[in-house]
């Protein structure tokens, strides 16, 4: 299975840390640099808009997935290839998670880490066999990756689950490791289950 598509998540405000502005600009150039379509949540602003901002400047495909009811929050992007506009929340990570071949989080709230573990969910359930990555901008993700490792060492998260999210620090780093955890991986479409997450 190889990459085209990447679908990040990432805040709708820009964040203090100008840290994370140089790192959302940085993954926009490597993503239009390798060719691969950036999927996103469809808006102009925040780190979402930097990074699509980004990637359209230097050449690169942006396809934005905005539910109808964001409008008034998550200004849409006037400027993408393609703006799909839908009717829920659910919808948007549904059609995000299908038009996508990997998954990146940058820091973002309380939308992104929801995108992040539904995702990441719907990996362990078999409903999607794509990868996963955090990109750990000057150790904002520190925390969490602290919080996951103690829930597998509790027993709550098994080996296999915690091993489904990469981390990177670096946006050259997270996109090597997804196209090399992709390709070692063969191409299954989303699907409903039956296995549960003790089974995974």
């Amino acid at each position: 299975m190889s990459i085209q598509r990447v679908c990040v998540f990432c805040g709708s405000r820009p964040g203090r840390d100008p840290v994370f502005h140089q790192e959302a600009r940085r993954l926009g150039e490597r993503l239009a640099a390798k060719r691969y379509t950036l999927v996103y949540g469809g808006t102009r602003v925040g780190l979402m808009g930097i990074l699509a901002d980004t990637a359209l400047q230097q050449g690169g495909e942006v396809i934005g997935v905005l539910p109808r009811g964001l409008f008034s929050r998550e200004v849409p992007h006037d400027r993408l290839n393609d703006l799909r506009i839908v009717g829920s929340m659910h919808e948007r990570k549904a059609l995000m998670s299908e038009l996508a071949d990997a998954f990146l989080a940058l820091p973002g709230g309380l939308g992104t880490l929801e995108e992040l573990f539904e995702v990441w969910t719907w990996g362990v359930l078999g409903i999607h066999h794509k990868p996963l990555a955090l990109l750990n901008i000057a150790g904002f993700f520190d925390p969490l990756i602290g919080f996951l490792d103690r829930a597998s060492e509790a027993g709550f998260v098994s080996a296999t689950q915690r091993s489904r999210l990469l981390v990177a620090s670096t946006s050259e780093e997270a996109l090597e490791r997804l196209a090399e955890a992709a390709a070692a991986r063969p191409p299954y479409p989303l699907r409903p289950t039956s296995l549960t997450l003790e089974d995974a």
